[in-house]
């Protein structure tokens, strides 16, 4: 006999995790409720806690059932189905947990694809939840119908339609499982409005714990462990990259273990950021276009290259053909798809960094490569006197965006969890914020999408409602989704929204003052008052130009009681640098434009 586990709707399960294998939530148990009761009854056996949504006709049965469930489900109810998604996301990142999306067929579900598409890319485990027009007519064009499975198959890690309002929790349970198990991904789940409204038998959730042909973790080769030891200890000059792999692992202790032990330099992709505190000894910076220039530099001087949950990435790499082909690859990975993908590896490690890492410590020799980490030391004194000294401490003209989150870290003490939009403010903040925790550097990687920032921001806060969350946004991406600041009025969130304001689109200005002769096309974008835009949402704030109320204005920000918006203006055609020009190696990186 099946054993039912009698608990208290609120306390139904934490941190995101199901019950026990075999165990029921028996609170709608052996009664005839609708599909969309068992939808509601899945998220609260799955621990979750908080839905950003926003509704309408095609899933308007679940927002019916959920009138009767607010006491156990928060829903957060954003202006665009983007700024759903992308809240979902930020949740997911600042609390470790499945974030929930949902949203209604047609226009609904086809607003989800952007931050599908970012979510898959970035690994973040999302469930998002789409109504869908009766069954019957599904394939007659009917009012907001849209294949939104075929749409979205290419961004999800898996996707299904639901027509039968029976087959809702065992869809919901695989859902949940494909979503936050091994390398993480969205996955979105179509229910049919005959589905929701229908009524069946139900006979508990159970959460999913097996799926035959899904192997969420691969086999680990002691074999290759073994390998991998021998070639670290046998290098002159290891060198450690790591990403977000880290940190989806809950892998944080073992990776700090590991490189200790082994006296390795470790620099981190922008995903892998705040895996290890940015103070650590070992840490020698960012890789990458617009990395430090050491990191990227004796990338190609090194003799065993150690990947650890990342995907060597373009960005990362530069021209392939110019990477790192003097070094010996070990690249540890738990999703097998990624290794040889773009860098031929030595040795695979196949499997969960929270496994694979503390095998392959154990193994490793004790050193310090004090001589290494001294050429690493060398290349930093040379970049900080050339572009950081003047980035983050200048003395005259206007005021640099560097210089900005100098004192941000000075008044956060690296406690705060920043979120970024994209362009040059996102690199600037990733090159230069401090983090001794981890999941506190939330930003969009792969996809780059503007518009991220605040609606993942509110996400974020919501996640850790107990940290500061600061969202670090340019004048171009506050205004794609700055409808979002009606989601903070409503629920009364607590996120501090800092503009970087330089009057471009930053990023691409500068690919165009560099490489298309100053040729600035269509990239001088003007702003409307943001403080009085904040106002209008009672959102407090305020706008400053003279480095003198620097601090002063952050420190308000910071210390106000709720939600404030603080704009600053910047240099207007500042440049990030270092940067690795599009078509150079990552040692041919660049600290001036006159080296472009």
């Amino acid at each position: 006999m099946e054993e039912t586990l009698i608990i208290e709707a609120p306390q139904a399960a934490t941190a995101n995790a199901p019950l026990g294998d075999g165990d029921v939530w028996d609170n709608k148990v052996g009664t005839n409720i609708t599909g969309s009761q068992a939808v509601l009854e899945a998220l609260i056996v799955e621990g979750v806690d908080t839905v950003f949504g926003y509704p309408g006709g095609a899933i308007m049965p679940i927002y019916d059932a959920l009138y009767d469930y607010h006491d156990k489900l928060k829903h957060i109810l954003v202006r665009h189905e983007q700024g759903g998604i992308h809240a979902g996301q930020g949740y997911a990142r600042s609390s470790g947990r499945v974030g929930v999306v949902f949203a209604t067929s047609g226009p609904g579900a086809t607003n989800l694809v952007t931050g599908l598409a970012d979510a898959m890319i970035d690994s973040t485990p999302l469930v998002c939840i789409t109504g869908q027009v009766f069954a019957h007519l599904l394939g007659t064009d009917a009012f907001q119908e849209v294949d939104v499975i075929n749409i979205t198959t290419p961004v999800t890690k898996w996707n299904c339609q639901v027509t039968d309002a029976s087959e809702i929790p065992n869809a919901l349970a695989k859902a949940f499982f494909i979503a936050r198990t091994g390398r993480p991904g969205p996955v979105l789940v179509d229910i049919t409005k005959n589905a929701q409204l229908q009524k069946f038998d139900y006979e508990g959730y159970k959460p999913c714990n097996h799926i035959r042909s899904y192997r969420p973790k691969p086999i680990v080769r002691p074999s290759y462990i073994e390998a991998a030891a021998k070639l670290i200890n046998e290098a002159k000059k290891p060198f450690v990259i790591f990403g977000q792999g880290v940190i989806l692992g809950e892998a944080e202790k073992e990776f700090k273990a590991f490189i200790e032990k082994g006296g390795l330099p470790s620099a981190w992709t922008i995903l892998g950021l705040s895996a290890l505190p940015t103070d650590h000894y070992l840490n020698v910076g960012m890789l990458g276009m617009h990395g430090n220039y050491g990191p990227n530099v004796l990338t190609n001087e090194c003799d065993v290259l150690i990947a650890v949950g990342m995907r060597f990435d373009d960005r990362v790499t530069g021209r392939l053909d110019k990477y790192a082909k003097q070094a010996k690859v070990i690249h540890l990975d738990i999703d097998p798809a990624e290794i040889d993908k773009n860098v031929k590896t030595t040795v695979p490690v196949w499997g969960d960094c929270k496994e694979t890492l503390p095998m392959l410590t154990a193994l490793i020799d004790k050193k310090e490569h004090t001589e290494w980490h001294n050429q690493f030391k060398a290349l930093s004194a040379k970049e900080t006197e050339i572009v950081i000294h003047k980035e983050l401490n200048p003395t005259e003209g206007e005021i640099t965006m560097g210089e900005v989150l100098n004192v941000l870290n000075e008044l956060t003490h690296g406690d705060a969890i920043i979120v970024t939009d994209v362009g040059q403010h996102q690199m600037v903040a990733c090159r230069y914020a401090k983090f001794n925790q981890s999941k506190s550097n939330i930003t969009s990687g792969g996809a780059g999408t503007m518009g991220f920032g605040l609606p993942a921001a509110i996400g974020a806060k919501f996640g850790a409602p107990e940290r500061t969350v600061v969202a670090i946004i340019g004048d171009g991406g506050i205004q794609m989704t700055i409808q979002e600041l009606g989601t903070i009025m409503q629920t009364g969130v607590n996120v501090k929204i800092l503009i970087l304001n330089n009057r471009f689109l930053g990023m691409v200005r500068q690919w165009q003052q560099l490489f298309h002769d100053k040729r600035y096309s269509f990239v001088d974008i003007e702003s409307p008052d943001y403080v009085a835009v904040a106002k209008a949402y009672r959102i407090e704030g305020s706008s400053i130009n003279e480095r003198k109320d620097l601090k002063n204005a952050l420190a308000e920000m910071l210390n106000h009681d709720g939600s404030y918006l603080l704009e600053v203006m910047v240099a207007k055609e500042d440049n990030v640098f270092p940067m690795v020009p599009q078509g150079r190696g990552v040692s041919e990186i660049v600290l001036t434009k006159d080296q472009v």
